[in-house]
């Protein structure tokens, strides 16, 4: 029987590339173009980091931009290359990547419909950890939204919350019993934390 393998299991934008500002409606949103994308340098650091102790690299992310009409497939697919070049010019790869394109509004009719794919819908975590033999209870999920929490409480796994905790985040999750296990500034923090984790855990 094959050894199962551990995992980190990363949302995209606002952990591993950094978030937009649209100074027209004053909003901090994903990136619409390839343009506007652009790898967080500390989060390179933290996944270098994560990789040499031995977690597989995984995205899982929702990404509705086409639903809504904010950009077509072609440059979703040229922001993906730009993740992925931008990541092998620093020596660290991927193991898998998995994004949902729908959106129960959406624009477009062809990605409108509630999915299962969608956090904190489950389907994109468990076709990784299927495809990738991943050790859920030994893994992390690691976002910076509510959805990603909702994720891991379903499927039962370690997350790291990346972001503030102020009056509204701590009233949502206690509303909905969301108890992170721990709380990061951002993915070079949290990748700090496992690395203790991991001495911890040798040690004894």
């Amino acid at each position: 029987m094959n050894k199962k393998s551990k995992a980190i299991l990363l949302d995209r934008d606002g952990v591993v590339n950094d978030l937009v500002i649209n100074s027209e409606e004053g909003l901090v949103d994903s990136p619409n173009s390839s343009g506007q994308f652009n790898v967080i340098k500390s989060s390179i650091k933290a996944m270098k980091i994560l990789s040499k102790l031995g977690y597989k690299l995984i995205i899982i992310s929702n990404q509705p931009g086409i639903a809504k009409g904010q950009y077509d497939m072609s440059e979703f697919l040229k922001i993906k290359r730009k993740l992925e070049s931008q990541l092998h010019d620093s020596n660290v790869t991927l193991a898998g990547q998995y994004y949902c394109l729908h959106h129960p509004n959406a624009k477009i009719p062809k990605y409108k419909k509630k999915c299962q794919c969608r956090k904190p819908g489950t389907k994109l975590f468990f076709d990784a950890v299927k495809e990738h033999n991943i050790d859920t209870k030994n893994s992390f999920l690691i976002g910076d939204g509510i959805t990603d929490m909702q994720l891991a409480k379903r499927v039962k796994c370690r997350t790291i919350f990346i972001g503030n905790i102020n009056s509204t985040v701590t009233r949502v999750f206690h509303e909905k019993k969301i108890n992170p296990f721990y709380v990061a500034h951002d993915l070079l923090e949290a990748a700090n934390y496992i690395k203790k984790i991991e001495k911890t855990t040798s040690v004894s």
